[in-house]
C-alpha cells in the first residue's frame, strides 16, 4: 500500500510539473511590424518573449487590426530614406512591392497582398470593414480600396508626403496628415472627397482621434507639441507644449479618451498628457533607440514601443513609468498592434 501510495504521488508530482512548465497562450499578442527586414515580430506579453516571426513583404510600416482577426500592413517597395540620405544615391522603386498585405491572426500568417497605390506608410478602415484606406507618400494622396473585390476605388488628395491616418469614430470622417506641408486633411467617407483641410503645424506625424469623436490629436514633430483639433470644423482647440528638443512621432489613447502617450524618437522620453487639462501628467525614460509606433494593451497597464535603431520593443508600466523589459525584434521595428488571441482559453 505505501508503495502504491508513493507511485501515485510521484505521477502526480510529475503531471503538475509538466503542466507548471507548459507555457499558457497569453490573453492578447503583440504584433511588431520590422521595415528593415521585411516581417512581423509577435511578442508574448506575459512572458515577454518573441513567440515567432513571420515574413510580410518589403518595408511593412503601418499595421491596423480589422474585423475577423485581420490585420492590414502597409507594404513598400520604396528605399529606405532616413535624414540626411540623397535619395538620387537610392535604388529605383520596386513599385511591384507596393500594397497592403491581410495578416490573419488566426492562422498567424499573411494571406493576401492587394495593391495599395504608391509607397503606402499608414492604414486606417471604414467603419463596417470593407474599405482599407491608404495614406501614399508618393502620390500625395489617400487612396480607398475595397477590400471584397481589391479594386482601387480612386485616389484623394492630401498634400505633399501624406503620413498620419486614422478613421473617426462613427465612420464619418478620415483625416491624414500632410508632413511636407504640415496640413490636415478631413475627407468626408460618404462622398470620397475632401471635407476640410487646415494648416496644422510643422512636419505632422500620427494623427488619432479622441474616442468620444470630438476631438483629433495631431503630433507635430518639429514643433514639439501635440496639436489639438475640432475633429467636424478642424478649428484648433489647444496646443500641448512638450518642448522643441523632443521630436514627438506615436501616439496610443485609453478608451475613456482621457490620457494620450506619446513617444518622442531619439529623445528616449514618453510622455502621458491629460486631455483634461491638456497638460503633461508624467514624463517617462525610455531605453530603446527612436521609440516610434507605440500601443497601449487592452486592459491599458502596458505600453509598447517599437525602436526603429536599437532593434526592440520596449514594455512600460503604465502604473509606474517603469521599464519592464527590452524585447528583440526585427530590423527597425516600426508599428505595432495589440490582438486578442483566439487560442488563449
Amino acid at each position: 500500500m505505501q508503495l502504491r501510495s508513493a507511485i501515485c504521488l510521484s505521477a502526480a508530482a510529475l503531471f503538475l510539473a509538466g503542466c507548471a512548465t507548459k507555457e499558457t497562450e497569453p490573453p492578447y499578442r503583440v504584433f511588431v511590424t520590422n521595415e528593415g527586414s521585411g516581417d512581423v515580430t509577435v511578442i508574448n506579453p506575459v512572458s515577454l518573449k518573441v513567440m515567432a516571426t513571420i515574413p510580410l513583404g518589403k518595408r511593412p510600416r503601418g499595421i491596423h487590426l480589422g474585423p475577423g482577426g485581420r490585420l492590414f500592413v502597409a507594404l513598400s517597395g520604396h528605399p529606405n530614406s532616413p535624414p540626411g540620405v540623397d535619395e538620387s544615391t537610392l535604388l529605383p522603386p520596386d513599385k511591384s512591392a507596393d500594397g497592403v498585405g491581410i495578416f490573419d491572426v488566426f492562422q498567424n500568417k499573411l494571406i493576401r497582398t492587394i495593391p495599395g497605390g504608391a509607397n503606402p506608410e499608414q492604414v486606417a478602415l471604414s467603419k463596417d470593414g470593407s474599405i482599407v484606406y491608404v495614406a501614399n507618400q508618393d502620390a500625395d494622396g489617400l487612396t480607398l480600396l475595397d477590400l471584397v473585390s481589391g479594386k482601387d476605388l480612386g485616389t484623394v488628395p492630401t498634400g505633399e508626403e501624406p503620413e498620419g491616418i486614422a478613421a473617426s469614430p462613427d465612420g464619418r470622417f478620415v483625416y491624414v496628415t500632410s508632413e511636407t506641408e504640415g496640413i490636415v486633411t478631413q475627407i468626408d467617407t460618404a462622398t470620397r472627397k475632401v471635407g476640410k483641410q487646415t494648416k496644422a503645424c510643422n512636419h505632422p506625424r500620427t494623427v488619432i482621434a479622441i474616442p468620444d469623436g470630438t476631438r483629433i490629436a495631431i503630433a507635430c514633430e518639429s514643433d514639439g507639441n501635440i496639436a489639438i483639433l475640432d475633429a467636424v470644423t478642424l478649428e484648433p482647440v489647444q496646443t500641448i507644449r512638450v518642448g522643441k528638443q523632443y521630436k514627438v512621432m506615436g501616439m496610443a489613447v485609453t478608451k475613456d479618451g482621457s490620457t494620450v502617450y506619446v513617444t518622442s524618437g531619439r529623445a528616449k522620453t514618453l510622455f502621458a498628457l491629460d486631455l483634461k487639462t491638456y497638460a503633461i501628467r508624467d514624463t517617462w525614460p525610455l531605453t530603446g533607440t527612436r521609440s516610434w509606433g507605440v500601443a497601449l494593451s487592452p486592459d491599458e497597464k502596458l505600453l509598447f514601443t517599437a525602436n526603429g535603431p536599437s532593434n526592440n520593443v520596449t514594455v512600460v508600466s503604465t502604473d509606474t513609468g517603469k521599464v519592464l523589459a527590452d524585447i528583440k525584434a526585427g530590423t527597425l521595428p516600426w508599428g505595432v498592434a495589440v490582438v486578442p488571441n483566439p487560442a488563449a482559453r
